[in-house]
């Protein structure tokens, strides 16, 4: 390469304080230590991770190149073509498997989602209707004719 002249020289680099090693005994003594490095300098941001894709086999090919022959007669090359196909065949049924079960109980929990709301709800318009007077009291068994509406 070429020769260059130095140009000034540098100025020292800062140097950083020691800091003593320091071996978290417990989960919670590790991110307490984890969280003072955090508060050190509250100004950092902070790097938050992506959530993860979930992983999806690849699509089929648009126009496959190597179709196997109808001769008879496979090559010794061909069984680990096949054991390929066959490995990545499984992965996708399972991968549609495990799709239909996660949907099939996202659909039982929505369900339960909303019979719990219409449970609730129900509880409620019972106990506006009883505070309203519109119900009878349990406690006011004395009472043998129950308000109306349209009498008040």
């Amino acid at each position: 390469g070429t020769w260059r002249r130095p140009s000034a020289p540098r100025p020292p680099r800062p140097r950083k304080e020691p800091q003593q090693l320091v071996i978290p005994r417990s989960a919670a003594e590790e991110q307490r230590l984890r969280l003072e490095r955090l508060m050190r300098n509250p100004e950092k941001t902070v790097p938050i991770p992506e959530k993860l894709n979930e992983w999806a086999p690849r699509p089929p090919p648009e126009f496959v190149r190597d179709v196997m022959g109808s001769s008879a007669g496979a090559g010794s090359g061909e069984f680990h073509v096949y054991r390929h196909l066959r490995r990545r065949e499984y992965q996708r049924q399972d991968f549609m498997d495990a799709m239909a079960e996660k949907q099939r109980l996202d659909e039982e929990f929505q369900k339960k989602l909303e019979r719990n709301k219409m449970i609730a709800e129900e509880q409620t318009a019972k106990r506006r209707r009883k505070r309203s007077g519109l119900l009878p009291l349990p406690w006011l068994r004395w009472r043998t004719t129950v308000p109306t509406a349209d009498a008040a």
